[in-house]
């Protein structure tokens, strides 16, 4: 079976304590519980979680979405998004099935990044070791208005960003996440590869697209 990896790298440093990490909380338990009940990801959706303040954590390794039991997120301080790239580009080269000339490995993964792109190390020099093209599609979702987007362009040219920080808008981000894993889910089970925004579901009212 071939697996469609996602990957979820969040920033939970204190910019996100109170309603935003638990709306977090809320977002992440309502996006597996929903993917539960789709038989197209429980076939082929393999999720990891991946969590940044001052420290890089795996919480929740590569795992089938069936398996997958949600933790408790706590804010803390500090923030070190060019570490956590490096990290989840690490983690994954180690966890994808690579493709041989016998087998075909997994599907290039998903990668959904929640950061308001401001960092207390470089993230343009994380970047030489940031792997981009070891992923299928990344989307950074920039939570705030006042995010730095020209550290997230640096990143991926698909950048999404919420009206507020505040529940509804959290909730919607990860409820499209969860949607855009189903869609990922049926296409590749019809040798579709996701590898643009535009193939994933469409934005709900609270996140606006930042265009180019």
């Amino acid at each position: 079976m071939r697996r469609l990896p996602v990957y979820l790298l969040l920033d939970i440093s204190g910019s996100m304590r109170g309603e935003p990490i638990n709306a977090v909380n809320c977002g992440i338990k309502t996006l597996v519980d929903t993917l539960k009940s789709d038989p197209y990801a429980l076939e082929t959706a393999f999720l990891s979680l991946i969590t940044f303040n001052k420290e890089i954590q795996q919480s929740i390794p590569l795992t089938e979405i069936y398996a997958f039991q949600t933790p408790e997120l706590e804010a803390k301080l500090g923030t070190y998004l060019g570490k956590a790239l490096k990290y989840v580009s690490k983690q994954a080269e180690n966890e994808i099935v690579k493709t041989t000339i016998e087998t075909k490995g997994d599907w290039k993964p998903l990668l959904f990044i929640m950061s308001d792109g401001k960092s207390g190390d470089k993230v343009e020099k994380a970047l030489t070791e940031f792997n981009k093209g070891l992923f299928g599609c990344i989307v950074a979702c920039a939570p705030c208005r006042d995010s730095n987007i020209e550290e997230l362009r640096k990143i991926t040219k698909n950048i999404v960003q919420l009206d507020n920080l505040d529940k509804d808008a959290i909730g919607q981000f990860f409820q499209w996440v969860s949607a855009s894993v189903a869609t990922s889910s049926v296409k590749v089970n019809s040798n579709e590869e996701i590898s643009q925004l535009e193939q994933l579901p469409k934005l709900p009212s609270k996140i606006n697209l930042v265009k180019n």
